[in-house]
C-alpha cells in the first residue's frame, strides 16, 4: 500500500514526520477518502532535502522545478506571494501515488502518535494537533474532518 511505501522511504531517510489530511483522519477511525498523501515534516533544511531524497527513491517527483534547499529558504515567500501551502510530489508512472509536503507546518512544534495499521507503524499526527491545523485551514473539507474527528472522542 502506498502511505506504507512512503512511510518506509522516509524512516529509511531519517526524516522525522507525520501523516495528516484525510490519510490521518482515517488512521484516527473516521471515515474518509482521500486521494494524496499529507504530511509534515520538522522544519529544517536537512528534513526537506532528506523528503526529497526519499520521495525520489520510490518513484515520485516535484510537480514544482524546485530544489529541497530552495523550498526551504525561500518557503515564506512561497507561502505569501505564492499561497503555496505544500510541496507536492508524483508519480508519473503512476498518477494517483501523491505525497504534499505542508510547508505551513512545523512537526517540531505539533504532536504526533504512533498507529499500527497492517503491521506497519505509521506516525500521525495526533487528533489534538490534526483539529488544531485543520482550524487554521479552515476550508469546508477541513470543517467537515473536525466534526468527525469531535465525533469520535
Amino acid at each position: 500500500m502506498f502511505i506504507y511505501k512512503v512511510a518506509e522511504a522516509l524512516k529509511k531517510e531519517r526524516v522525522k514526520f507525520a501523516v495528516a489530511g484525510g490519510y490521518a483522519v482515517a488512521l484516527h477511525g473516521a471515515v474518509r477518502g482521500t486521494l494524496d498523501l499529507d504530511i509534515v515534516i520538522e522544519r529544517g533544511e536537512s528534513s526537506f532535502i532528506g523528503a526529497e531524497k526519499a520521495l525520489g527513491n520510490i518513484g515520485l517527483v516535484s510537480r514544482l522545478p524546485v530544489t529541497a534547499s530552495e523550498v526551504f529558504r525561500f518557503r515564506e515567500e512561497y507561502i505569501k506571494n505564492r499561497n503555496l501551502v505544500a510541496w507536492s510530489f508524483w508519480n508519473p508512472a503512476e498518477p494517483s501515488e501523491i505525497v504534499d509536503i505542508v510547508i505551513t507546518e512545523d512537526l517540531k512544534k505539533m504532536d504526533a502518535a504512533t498507529v499500527k495499521a497492517d503491521g506497519h507503524l505509521i506516525p500521525v499526527l495526533s487528533r489534538e494537533s490534526l483539529i488544531a491545523m485543520k482550524r487554521r485551514s479552515a476550508r469546508p473539507q477541513d470543517l467537515e474532518d473536525i466534526r468527525a474527528l469531535e465525533e469520535l472522542k
